[in-house]
């Protein structure tokens, strides 16, 4: 049996660009191209990090009952949300871009002003509050700014 992590990115599109039939492709990859449940992947994130979700959810300035709907897998959270996780979790960079791929959203983009911002406070580990006094200051959305 193949496992998912056997088989790199990179040799996936190799394969994908080779193929002559994407039902057959999809099939042969069935495991590498299942995706853990995002809340499945949330509860794995705090085993590691010791943390509750209630604590991630205040760390994060989530509203409480919505954060908490997120870990049971009842909502779907925005991009925005997930970027608050991850301060919430106080994730490295390279944890944060794993965070939003698990999610199903963009990864941060250094050229974009607002991601920027973002990855900066993320690398010097400033907290949710941080992150959205300087994205004020600089007249750019708060995270979270979305509607739910």
């Amino acid at each position: 049996m193949k496992n998912a992590t056997d088989i790199t990115t990179d040799i996936l599109l190799s394969r994908l660009f080779r193929t002559t039939s994407i039902k057959r492709f999809l099939k042969y990859y069935d495991e590498e191209l299942k995706n853990e449940p995002f809340h499945e992947y949330l509860e794995s994130l705090c085993n590691e990090k010791n943390m509750n979700p209630s604590a991630v959810v205040r760390a994060a300035n989530i509203e409480r009952t919505y954060g908490l709907q997120i870990f049971r897998g009842i909502k779907n959270p925005s991009r925005d949300k997930v970027a608050q996780l991850a301060f919430g979790f106080s994730l490295n960079i390279e944890e944060t871009q794993k965070l939003l791929k698990a999610a199903n959203k963009s990864m941060l983009y250094p050229k974009i002003k607002r991601d920027a911002v973002i990855i900066y406070c993320i690398k010097n580990s400033m907290n949710v509050m941080d992150a959205q006094e300087i994205l004020s200051d600089l007249q750019l959305p708060l995270l979270g700014g979305e509607t739910v």
